[in-house]
């Protein structure tokens, strides 16, 4: 595959949802001012009417969007990620998982998209918090295509999602748009029973990038898109477990709690095999690139390759 970035995946959730919106007047977006940040100047010049602007709260942008789809709206509510899942934790709990509103929250620049502004601004835990509400769905998209795919099926979905999105542009992991997406179902990108590389979000392009490299040394490695983190696909964690017998998961994420928690304790009760996962560890992130900070912690092509041949003991 070639490494071509194409836009950010913000640019084609905001391409799409104007598209859609535009034939759809039930369809509202609510942003806290982070038009800009989002993507959203379109939006909101073109189809002002179906665009709200809170400022600087996310709290009431949860708020509104959660009454805003209480009346039958069908809302995304949309700004930085570092601040929905934090500042906005009480009112996504309470006022769209429980109250089972159907709210889209779509946390842009997630994980350490913003890796120079430091742990204030990064996004680690947001996956550990989220899944733990109940009705609440978990969704990290690799690429653009995936991205709209996924935002053409959030329109009319019947549960609350919470979608996570980084800022720069991104290498295609789908190079066409024949590809399946289902909310809650993984997809495989490589075959193979040696071992499993596990990713989700960003860090899918990187654990294919691995799976490549691995072929050259004659290793097969299964690869997996986990673009679904509640509800997981457990049986194809499981067939992973049982065809390979060992996997490494990948995520620009908090070790705790996120996908490597979700793989481990799935593994753990059903099919025990051993897990190594990649993540931030137990400390504010370093500053830096994105892909600087992939490459520090061994989040990148080159981590992960060197992760999976220690685990096959081949290093």
């Amino acid at each position: 595959m070639p490494e071509t970035n194409t836009i950010p995946c913000r640019k084609s959730f905001t391409e799409t949802l104007l598209r859609l919106a535009e034939k759809d007047r039930d369809i509202v977006a609510v942003t806290t001012d982070a038009r800009g940040s989002v993507t959203l100047t379109d939006f909101a010049q073109k189809l002002p009417e179906q665009f709200v602007e809170v400022g600087i709260a996310e709290q009431n942008g949860v708020g509104i969007g959660a009454g805003l789809a209480a009346c039958g709206k069908k809302v995304f509510v949309c700004g930085p990620a570092c601040f929905y899942v934090a500042r906005s934790l009480e009112q996504i709990k309470v006022d769209v998982a429980y109250s089972k509103n159907r709210v889209n929250i779509i946390g842009v620049s997630g994980g350490v998209s913003y890796g120079a502004l430091g742990a204030t601004h990064h996004s680690l835990h947001d996956i550990a918090v989220l899944r733990t509400f109940p009705g609440m769905e978990v969704v990290l998209p690799c690429d653009a295509r995936q991205t709209q795919r996924l935002t053409e099926i959030l329109v009319n979905h019947d549960m609350p999602v919470y979608v996570r999105v980084g800022r720069n542009a991104v290498p295609d992991v789908y190079e066409t748009d024949d590809f399946p997406f289902e909310i809650g179902k993984a997809n495989t990108l490589l075959e193979g029973n040696d071992i499993a590389l596990i990713g989700t979000g960003e860090t899918v392009y990187h654990c294919l990038q691995a799976g490549r490299k691995l072929r050259e040394l004659g290793i097969e490695a299964r690869v997996i898109d986990m673009h679904t983190l509640k509800p997981a696909d457990t049986e194809t964690i499981l067939k992973a477990a049982r065809e390979t017998g060992m996997i490494v998961t990948a995520e620009e994420h908090s070790r705790f709690g996120g996908l490597g928690a979700i793989v481990s304790e799935i593994t753990a009760e059903h099919c025990p095999v051993p897990v190594r996962i990649l993540g931030i560890p137990d400390e504010n992130a370093v500053h830096g690139k994105p892909l600087e900070i992939f490459r520090h912690y061994g989040i990148d092509t080159e981590g992960i390759y060197r992760t999976a041949l220690e685990l096959l003991g081949k290093q």
